[in-house]
């Protein structure tokens, strides 16, 4: 098989036998579960759900190659190119997807949109650290609402001191978020519009592996 890698990496949302979204997964994984029959993909058309086994989704893939292939990302192989699909749906799996948003350096860089939080410019996420608002060393904990993204000039800057104690000032105060933040970045593509109908955000949050 020859495989296209943006593809497989690209995101699928996965949903539970219930239409109950559970996480994102990648495109190579939603695939393993569709060609094992532990999966099948749902399609949204017009309001309508319409469900592919393996087989038939590579049929239709063929059509959408012709008429709407900007829509998707494509996998390739020597003897076809099949469509990533947007959502896939457990055909065994009832369970009830998490509730909280993980606290973790992925979820906390999407939270701040990869600004420093002292100095408010943006960074790559390699030149951008975490920092404790209150240092560890003085009680700080390890929370939503005392850890920021900071560059690494302002981070040496500020060092082992609260905001206050280093004369430098928060943009914004951090708050725990009520959704995914890295979830709430893939809705604002329109490649991703069929999720939303999948997503209450009032009663429970999308885990991201």
């Amino acid at each position: 098989m020859v495989e296209a890698a943006s593809g497989l990496s690209a995101s699928v949302l996965l949903l539970n036998r219930l239409y109950m979204a559970v996480r994102v997964i990648s495109a190579r994984r939603a695939f393993t579960l569709l060609y094992r029959d532990q999966a099948e993909v749902v399609s949204v058309d017009e309001g309508a759900y319409l469900a592919y086994d393996f087989a038939d989704w590579v049929e239709v893939s063929q059509a959408k190659a012709r008429f709407e292939p900007e829509k998707y990302d494509w996998i390739r192989t020597v003897r076809f190119q099949i469509a990533v699909p947007k959502i896939v749906r457990m055909l065994g799996y009832d369970k009830v997807p998490q509730s909280t948003v993980k606290l973790n350096r992925r979820n906390l860089f999407a939270r701040d949109g990869n600004r420093c939080q002292y100095c408010g410019k943006r960074f790559p996420t390699t030149d951008l650290s975490l920092d404790h608002i209150v240092p560890r060393s003085q009680g700080g904990t390890n929370s939503w609402e005392n850890i920021v993204c900071a560059c690494i000039r302002c981070n040496v800057k500020k060092g082992g001191r609260t905001p206050e104690q280093a004369h430098m000032k928060l943009i914004q105060r951090p708050v725990r978020p009520r959704r995914s933040p890295v979830l709430t970045i893939k809705l604002s593509d329109s490649k991703y519009a069929s999720w939303k109908q999948f997503l209450d955000f009032a009663y429970w949050n999308v885990e991201l592996r």
